[in-house]
């Protein structure tokens, strides 16, 4: 088995199609179609149903998928790792954050990180906290802020809090919501915009709204932060949203929820069983010198706590 052979089984399992493969991973059709081939007859499987034009995995394909691109995942990092052994001048590190920590507690420490090593590669992947815990898993990312507690069961990830958030219930800046708090309750009768499947936010809405005995109202959902921001500006409802997400948002208004409220804990998480890059261990320790300076200097957005000390 080789990683090649595994790289041109990955292109055609994500394009189901063999030429689009071979584009992809620019070589001949004839010569990718014949390393399938050589790999099949390794493996004593096809890995293959080729049926009136229709290419899709059989069941041994579909167990190997995950398995090859953990393990060309594992290579190219190892690849990078002996790039970085020249003192952090080469490497690349993948992080994976949600679209409130991208907007302005992970911009500001890859700007950070960026100064100290302007050699390193940074490669950003936006996303709900589980779409996140399954590309690390994956072995696509090395490093990733995630919501807790981790929406998986797979024991191959380590996590470290750092930060804790306050939600609050964002409406229009001339919509007077009563009082200075709102309490679970008062969204019974309103108009919801909520997120996307995937979003922590929303499995978190939906369960605060549901031990509280009523199901939320949703005038339109399956939006990411920006379009939901942008809906509840546009009217067509309310929001439970991080606190941070509101700076400079003037056409907005966050509400806290009366206490305990609503919160969420930020996590840096890592896989267990592979050892961070150089790189990575150097983002790592930017960001939480980061975070922990904001904290004591009482910079941290409204609504933010730290957590690492």
């Amino acid at each position: 088995m080789q990683f090649q052979q595994l790289a041109y089984f990955v292109a055609v399992a994500e394009t189901r199609h063999f030429t689009q493969a071979a584009e992809r991973m620019r070589v001949a059709q004839p010569s990718l179609s014949k390393q399938i081939k050589a790999l099949e007859e390794d493996l004593g499987a096809r890995l293959f149903s080729r049926a009136r034009g229709n290419v899709t995995l059989t069941a041994a394909g579909e167990a190997l998928l995950p398995l090859a691109r953990r393990i060309l995942a594992d290579a190219d990092t190892a690849r990078q790792e002996v790039a970085q052994l020249a003192g952090l001048r080469r490497g690349r590190v993948r992080l994976g954050a949600t679209p409130s920590l991208c907007a302005g507690l992970v911009a500001d420490a890859l700007a950070r990180f960026h100064r100290s090593y302007p050699g390193i590669e940074l490669l950003v992947e936006e996303g709900g906290s589980r779409d996140l815990v399954k590309a690390l898993a994956r072995g696509q990312l090395d490093l990733s802020l995630i919501i807790m507690p981790l929406q998986s069961d797979d024991p191959s990830l380590v996590t470290e809090e750092i930060l804790r958030e306050n939600l609050v219930v964002v409406a229009p800046v001339h919509e007077r919501l009563k009082g200075p708090y709102l309490h679970i309750e008062d969204l019974r009768n309103r108009q919801m915009v909520m997120f996307r499947r995937g979003y922590d936010l929303r499995e978190a809405t939906l369960a605060a709204c549901r031990q509280a005995g009523f199901e939320p109202q949703l005038a339109v959902q399956g939006g990411e932060m920006d379009a939901v921001l942008r809906f509840v500006e546009a009217g067509l409802g309310v929001a439970v949203v991080p606190s941070m997400v509101l700076d400079g948002r003037p056409g907005l208004r966050g509400t806290p929820l009366a206490p305990p409220g609503l919160s969420r804990t930020i996590a840096l998480a890592h896989r267990k069983d592979v050892e961070p890059t150089s790189a990575a261990q150097a983002f790592r320790q930017t960001l939480l010198s980061y975070v922990v300076e904001a904290g004591r200097d009482g910079t941290l957005p409204q609504g933010v706590e730290l957590i690492a000390e």
